[in-house]
């Protein structure tokens, strides 16, 4: 596959995973998302973001495809590193506090710093195991999402490097 389909793939399934999270979980089951289910949407979305760019630009100069690719390894290092902390939450619910405030108070009313130190400690919205497939709960099928994530990146990576060496 070329640089350009592998970027078209990654867009290919942050959309189809986001359908999936708002459409069926959040919408058809009536599921909302905890806070750090949103903060992996983030980590999907910035990744999504960054793939588009580099499928749209479609840059030839390693120059340009390294940032763009660095960007949506960020996004995926981000959401998978909080879809791992969420998954072991589910593990060891007795770790995690009870039900708090909803993030939009926590934003509202906290310096962004406490918000992030807040979320990723997780409450008892985040312990909840609301739906699983296989028995993996959903934090734990959006880790194993952002693994493929990452071995395409690999993949890209190794284009990006191979072509301009």
């Amino acid at each position: 596959m070329t640089y350009r389909a592998l970027n078209a793939l990654l867009v290919l399934l942050g959309v189809t995973a986001t359908i999936f999270a708002i459409g069926y979980l959040q919408l058809h089951l009536g599921l909302d998302p905890c806070p750090l289910c949103i903060f992996q949407r983030i980590g999907l979305w910035a990744m999504s973001i960054f793939a588009l760019l580099a499928t749209l630009i479609n840059p030839k100069s390693r120059m340009t495809r390294l940032p763009l690719w660095l960007g949506g390894l960020a996004g995926t290092l981000w959401g998978l590193g909080v879809a791992l902390r969420h998954t072991w939450l589910h593990y060891s619910p007795s770790a995690v506090p009870s039900c708090g405030a909803g993030l939009g108070y926590w934003v509202e009313t906290l310096p962004m710093r406490e918000v992030l130190t807040v979320v990723l400690a997780g409450n008892g919205d985040c312990s909840m195991i609301d739906w699983s497939l296989l028995g993996l709960s959903i934090p734990a099928w959006t880790a194993v999402l952002f693994l493929v994530i990452l071995f395409i990146q690999m993949i890209i990576l190794n284009k990006i490097l191979k072509r301009s060496a």
